[in-house]
């Protein structure tokens, strides 16, 4: 939605006109309930957060924790020519209590464009941004029979994620996080709704635009192991002229498998890998949507815990 550009939703943009900042997003840590017969009890501390790939778990870690995250988001592939680009968020997570947690961040991103057609051959690594991430829990899947957790990244950029151009970047994403443990700490389910919005000035024109997106994502994981999550994300992405879902120019479907890997209590490594499965662009009757969006999506997060 990124997206903040997010996460999820900017790396997630391939067009040359700029998307909000939404990239935004494996934390083994908090204990919600116990281990079923059969499983270690380090199963019981699996944290949702990051075992369902783009889409995001209620829970924010435990009071007093710290937490530091490096999450990449990569786009690759066009219609025609070399596409490839990257962005990275990394941030420093303070859970504050069992309800709220702050995670202020700095961006980085990377491109490798050449011969699309509208979009400036471009290959460059550069700092990109910066964004402050806010979640409150809502609803505690632990004494509830689902979880809920509200999130809000602001954000600032000087770089387009998707493009590389030079801009001046002004948004947020917003996001409802829903999940719920369908067979008890062996098979969990995530849903979330994410909008994203943004202005943005290009440099080298002096031009302002507004961008939106919106997006549905599901998810399912199942604990092979206690330290191993598995699945399946599906995402459903549709994007706007204007800050306000104005006008629609877009949609776009990605599904792919998930990973959630923990090698010890204080490091999870998750990631997933999704490719376009169905799109159209507004005035393009070719399948996909290869204007707003990429043929394959991917993401690998590390997650360090003191």
């Amino acid at each position: 939605m990124a997206g903040l550009s997010a996460s999820c939703i900017s790396a997630f943009a391939g067009d040359t006109s700029s998307r909000p900042y939404t990239e935004s997003r494996a934390s083994l840590s908090s204990g919600i309930s116990k281990p079923a017969h059969g499983l270690r009890s380090a199963h019981a501390e699996i944290d949702t957060e990051h075992i369902f790939g783009f889409s995001m778990g209620s829970d924010i870690g435990k009071p007093g924790e710290i937490e530091v995250e490096f999450e990449n988001v990569g786009a690759f592939g066009k219609r025609s020519g070399t596409y490839a680009a990257w962005a990275g968020l990394n941030q420093a997570k303070f859970t504050l209590s069992d309800n709220f947690r702050i995670a202020p961040g700095f961006a980085l991103s990377g491109q490798h464009i050449n011969g699309i057609p509208g979009m400036a051959d471009h290959r460059d690594v550069a700092f990109s941004g910066a964004a402050l991430e806010l979640r409150y829990k809502l609803v505690d899947r632990a004494v509830a029979p689902f979880g809920l957790t509200l999130h809000a990244q602001p954000g600032w950029g000087r770089i387009d994620d998707g493009s590389g151009m030079h801009i001046e970047q002004y948004g947020g994403e917003f996001a409802a996080l829903f999940d719920r443990e369908l067979v008890k700490d062996r098979l969990f389910a995530a849903f979330n709704v994410w909008y994203a919005t943004g202005v943005t000035r290009e440099i080298a024109t002096n031009l302002w635009r507004h961008d939106s997106e919106m997006q549905l994502q599901a998810a399912m994981s199942y604990a092979v192991r206690p330290e191993l999550v598995l699945g399946l994300g599906v995402r459903y992405a549709r994007a706007y002229d204007g800050a306000g879902l104005d006008r629609f120019v877009g949609d776009a479907v990605f599904a792919g498998p998930t990973f959630s890997y923990a090698t010890s209590k204080e490091i999870g490594i998750s990631g997933t890998w999704q490719m376009q499965v169905a799109g159209r662009a507004i005035g393009d009757h070719r399948s996909l949507n290869l204007d707003q969006f990429e043929r394959h999506q991917a993401l690998l997060r590390l997650n360090l815990h003191f």
